[in-house]
């Protein structure tokens, strides 16, 4: 179960990220990311029968860093102001489809899955997937329960045109314009912090599972 002293110390973070807060408060940073490590231990405990890959992986080796890449951004902003951490069938790099799970104050933190933004070979790959099995990939993303959970797929990052070798006319011409495969649902601080969080989140996963072995057969 998440302590709410982790939230309190990613808000505090969000209003002092600067390198001589950090290092004041290295102490507290070091606390939150014990805590936010022991919840995903418990999530990934939580989900090994439904994905057998997740079988010995440490959680440690599922959460990103929290400082940020800053050498080409024009954000120079130290830190990201959130716990995050990826794991399925391939690791946090996502170079398959997988889980995420993000942890972030004000009722920012979420639940998703997907993939972002894969490379080209990949990207053809799932797109011909969908293309040959449209009727398979609809039914698995209009369930009901997927649709209430999720809402759909995240169209932010899309083609204006179709794609090379796709006409406008497809059945599936929305799902093919796509960038990024993905689905997520918000989580409160609330939800975060109550003690049936791991279950909140593994039946998120479960739901999610179709939807990712699906992208994850396109691109094996």
């Amino acid at each position: 179960m998440l302590q709410k002293s982790t939230l309190d110390f990613l808000s505090q973070l969000n209003d002092n990220n600067n390198k001589v807060w950090f290092d004041e408060n290295r102490k507290k940073y070091e606390v939150a990311k014990l805590d936010f490590e022991q919840f995903i231990g418990d999530v990934l405990e939580a989900n090994t029968a439904l994905i057998p890959e997740l079988e010995g992986r440490k959680a440690k080796d599922c959460i990103f860093r929290i400082y940020k890449d800053v050498r080409f951004s024009k954000d120079k902003i130290p830190y990201k102001n959130n716990f995050g951490a990826g794991f399925g069938k391939g690791d946090k790099k996502m170079n398959v489809a997988g889980f995420y799970i993000h942890l972030q104050p004000g009722n920012n933190s979420f639940v998703g899955g997907g993939i972002w933004m894969p490379e080209a070979t990949a990207l053809k790959a799932i797109r011909q997937e969908i293309d040959y099995h449209f009727e398979e990939f609809q039914s698995i993303i209009a369930k009901a329960s997927f649709a209430k959970m999720f809402g759909g797929l995240d169209q932010s990052e899309k083609l204006v045109r179709a794609p090379k070798d796709y006409d406008e006319t497809n059945p599936a011409i929305d799902f093919l314009k796509l960038k990024s495969f993905t689905v997520g649902t918000r989580l409160s601080d609330k939800d975060m912090l109550e003690k049936n969080a791991v279950a909140k989140i593994a039946t998120a996963v479960k739901e999610m599972k179709p939807f990712i072995d699906f992208l994850n057969r396109a691109i094996s």
